[in-house]
């Protein structure tokens, strides 16, 4: 089957709540997406918002208290909202790539993967039953035979060494105190955790997950959205091959691509979109194809949307694409559209700014210019 790449937007608009809105819960929501980016909870919290027609304040702190969601390291090293019933199985594809075991890790962060699996098996035991703040969990392994070198590595403030933990079922987030992060183990945060799964059966979970939301896609850029392709090519080939006639193959503007068989109908109908969207920063509609599509995002624009740091910027979305940028300032929100794209209509960025009123609790001016 053949299909256009403004057919593919306008189904993932569809698919992933964005047009139209639904009074999706947040849990269906971060299943749907196959997760969610966490690294700036507002981020997150605004990126489902967006996706619903009557947003509620505190929701993914209720997900979150009420264990529907996780909060956890997983794609790309980068912290996550994930269903809590399907994070054993993210977590599994995440480790199968066994970043730590390779030398040039080892020499970035000075740990061994013999350190690594100690460090394991000593977490496993500190957190049975309790929350530790990061300085807490961080004592209390240093205190025991063997870490105490370790020190600087585990009050790391990317986290690094901590990730290997999350992807090995070892740990997660906790619930916050105050501003301080806590990490608690899988076994009291996921209800009915029996630990991680092999990758043949996690492939199982993960892939429909992704490709519901962001396919047609390649199994390259399912890697690239996982691990930034620190998989074997032939492994991830060999996942997508595995799931037989649950997949189909698709032909988008010439490029061959995956989709779940039970998708290909209602993409085959889907018409291009018109819709216009405000996206907030680290959205799932980017990062699940990546800022290097030059399908949803031109290359010359990618550093106005990719910035330094991994700061993903808020986004217009126009027709399936970015057309621009918006920030907040103060009580105005302020439109950057790209001057090559089409123009936006003014009544709908209007309309988003008063859904985005809606998330937020506020009123705000908008300003609109062209850069």
């Amino acid at each position: 089957m053949q299909v256009t790449q403004d057919q593919v937007l306008a189904w993932r608009l569809q698919r992933q709540s964005l047009a139209p809105r639904r009074t999706a819960s947040v849990s269906e929501l971060v299943r749907e997406l196959a997760g969610v980016q966490a690294q700036v909870a507002s981020s997150a919290e605004l990126a489902l918002a967006t996706r619903q027609r009557r947003p509620e304040a505190g929701a993914v702190q209720k997900a979150l208290d009420a264990r529907e969601v996780v909060k956890t390291w997983v794609m790309r090293g980068t912290l996550h909202l994930v269903a809590a019933e399907h994070m054993a199985a993210y977590l599994s594809l995440m480790a199968a790539a066994r970043t730590w075991e390779k030398p040039a890790w080892q020499r970035a962060f000075g740990v061994t993967p013999t350190q690594m699996t100690a460090l394991g098996e000593a977490v496993d035991e500190v957190l049975a039953g309790r929350t530790l703040t990061r300085q807490e969990l961080t004592e209390a392994l240093v205190a025991r035979e063997g870490f105490a070198a370790l020190e600087a590595q585990l009050t790391s403030g990317w986290g690094t060494v901590l990730k290997p933990l999350a992807w090995t079922g070892k740990l997660c987030h906790g619930p916050n105190q105050g501003n301080r992060v806590t990490f608690a183990s899988p076994r009291d945060r996921v209800p009915g955790w029996s630990g991680t799964v092999e990758p043949e059966e996690a492939v199982r979970t993960v892939i429909p997950a992704y490709l519901g939301a962001h396919g047609p896609a390649t199994p390259e850029t399912f890697d690239a959205w996982l691990t930034r392709n620190a998989h074997r090519k032939t492994a991830v080939r060999g996942w997508f091959a595995s799931l037989g006639e649950e997949l189909a193959k698709v032909e988008v503007d010439g490029t061959a691509c995956y989709l779940r068989a039970e998708d290909v109908d209602a993409l085959a109908a889907t018409r291009p979109s018109e819709e216009v969207r405000l996206l907030a920063g680290f959205d799932q509609y980017v990062l699940g194809p990546g800022t290097s599509d030059t399908r949803i995002l031109r290359a010359e624009r990618r550093k106005a949307v990719s910035r330094t740091s991994g700061w993903i910027t808020p986004v217009v979305v126009y027709r399936g694409r970015v057309a621009g940028v918006w920030e907040i300032t103060e009580e105005t929100v302020d439109v950057q559209l790209f001057s090559e794209s089409p123009e936006v209509p003014k009544e709908a960025l209007e309309a988003e700014v008063g859904h985005l009123e809606v998330c937020n609790g506020r009123s705000y001016a908008m300003s609109v210019r062209t850069i």
